[in-house]
């Protein structure tokens, strides 16, 4: 009797953990189970605030720019546009810097300036014609979201507006070149939500400005640019008006046409003066150059810059019997800029304003 006790209650025991065990499994799967419903629940929160954000995102940005004749104008565009059209190297430049150049579709000749030229050669971007002349029907083959242009071509601004939204950017002589590419480059990014890249791209200017200025600080300086093989005077609202603006040279230039007012060669253009009202500036002689005796002389080659053919370069043109008379020359402050496609077609660039400052900086802070 005590035997068959004893074997009954071994078997009440092993009933009692088996079934202990398939609790344990069953609470194990039970936690599987919560863990994935928990784990599935954060993925599915975390893809709601994903949806949230985009569907924050606005439709179309308003910036402000220009119109066809350079006044201010408020312009819808699409936000963070796929398909852009580009007419001006500056506004390339900035693009290419904040790293959209995979949306351009359409490009004007970038061959000139070195590290634009890239453009002319990938094979989803066509070339729609020059900064000077455009191809309407190459641009609208591209079917733009957005068209930059800048300070050329005005007159086709309406016509490309019907194409796509326009946004023409300039530089404005009143708060200098570095201003307003520092402006410019904030509008082009507030349309692309990277406006917190900007800042980080003018660290530095400041300071490698500042140095510049030192060297500057009481100097006199011709600011011009040789072009058919002549010298063009220029004033502090044309070409290179960072010498004279930004660095602080005192350009001679300015007072240039009251000179010249006699008409000539050398003869003033109406309004501002010293060539400032054109951005080819006043023809000059070389004879005013010497009586105005500044103390640096800063050429701007725009055969060069633009690759004319046969073009004299503007050392010969510059390195003159009546120049080589100059103090500013037999000081070794005859300065033709290194990089004259970048100066003339790609002012207003980030990459530009840093190839510039170093072309001045090279001459200057030997």
């Amino acid at each position: 009797m005590k035997k068959y006790l004893l074997a009954f209650l071994a078997f009440i025991v092993i009933i009692s953990l088996t079934a202990c065990g398939g609790v344990d499994e069953k609470s194990k799967e039970t936690q599987k189970s919560e863990n994935v419903n928990v784990n599935a629940g954060v993925l599915n929160e975390s893809d709601n605030a994903n949806t949230v954000s985009k569907s924050n995102r606005p439709e179309t940005v308003t910036v402000t720019s220009v119109n066809g004749q350079s006044e201010p104008v408020e312009v819808e565009v699409p936000y963070d546009p796929q398909r852009i059209v580009v007419l001006d190297l500056a506004a390339l430049d900035i693009i290419d810097s904040l790293g959209l150049g995979d949306r351009v579709v359409g490009v004007a000749d970038s061959s000139n300036v070195e590290y634009l030229k890239g453009y002319m050669e990938k094979e989803n971007t066509v070339n729609v014609g020059t900064v000077k002349e455009v191809d309407f029907e190459a641009i609208m083959a591209c079917e733009p979201d957005v068209i930059f242009m800048g300070v050329r071509m005005g007159d086709n601004y309406d016509a490309l507006n019907e194409i796509a939204p326009v946004v023409r950017l300039i530089t404005d002589s009143e708060i200098g070149v570095v201003e307003s590419t520092r402006k410019n480059a904030m509008t082009i990014a507030s349309i692309f939500g990277k406006e917190a890249e900007v800042d980080a791209f003018f660290a530095g200017f400041d300071e490698r400005i500042a140095a510049l200025k030192e060297v500057a600080a009481g100097k006199t300086a011709i600011v011009g640019m040789c072009t058919n093989g002549g010298f063009n005077i220029l004033g502090n609202n044309g070409r290179c008006s960072i010498i004279g603006v930004e660095i602080g040279f005192e350009n001679l230039g300015n007072g240039a046409a009251n000179a010249n007012s006699g008409g000539g060669s050398e003869g003033g253009n109406g309004g501002n003066s010293g060539g400032s009202g054109s951005p080819h500036g006043n023809e000059a002689s070389f004879e005013l150059i010497v009586a105005l005796k500044p103390d640096y002389i800063f050429v701007m080659d725009r055969d060069a810059a633009i690759g004319t053919n046969g073009a004299k370069p503007a050392k010969e043109i510059m390195e003159n019997e009546l120049v080589m008379s100059t103090d500013a020359y037999k000081n070794g402050n005859l300065i033709i800029l290194e990089h004259p496609a970048v100066w003339y077609v790609a002012e207003g660039g980030i990459k530009a304003l840093s190839i510039m400052l170093s072309d001045l900086e090279s001459a200057l802070l030997k």
